[in-house]
C-alpha cells in the first residue's frame, strides 16, 4: 500500500524562511524606532530626561559644540574660513596637547 509519508522529505527551505522573516520584522521595528521616537528623546533617554520635553531638541538642553558651530555656519553667522578654524580647534587630537587638554 502506497502512503504519502514515504515521499515526504522534511520541511525544506521553508523551515528557514519563517525565522528570517521575524528577524527582519524585529530589525525593521528597531530601526524605525531609532530613527524616529528614540532620536527625539535623546538616544533612548541616555543623558536626557524621560518624557516629552526632554532630549536633543528640548529647550535648555546642552548642544554639542560641533552642532552649534555647524548651525551657526548654516545660518550665516560665521564664514567658511572661521568655520574651518574653529572646527579644527574643536576636533584636534588630545594626545598632542600635554595633559590631554582639548578645547576649553
Amino acid at each position: 500500500m502506497y502512503t504519502q509519508l514515504a515521499d515526504w522529505h522534511g520541511p525544506g527551505a521553508w523551515f528557514l524562511l519563517v525565522p528570517l522573516f521575524w528577524i527582519a520584522v524585529v530589525v525593521l521595528v528597531i530601526t524605525l524606532l531609532r530613527r524616529t521616537v528614540w532620536r527625539r528623546r535623546g538616544a533612548c533617554g541616555f543623558g536626557a530626561g524621560v518624557g516629552p520635553g526632554f532630549g536633543v531638541g528640548a529647550p535648555g538642553a546642552a548642544e554639542h559644540p560641533l552642532a552649534v558651530l555647524g548651525r551657526r555656519y548654516a545660518e550665516g553667522d560665521i564664514d567658511a574660513e572661521e568655520y574651518r578654524a574653529r572646527r579644527a580647534v574643536l576636533t584636534e587630537s588630545t594626545r598632542d596637547v600635554p595633559g590631554g587638554g582639548g578645547a576649553k
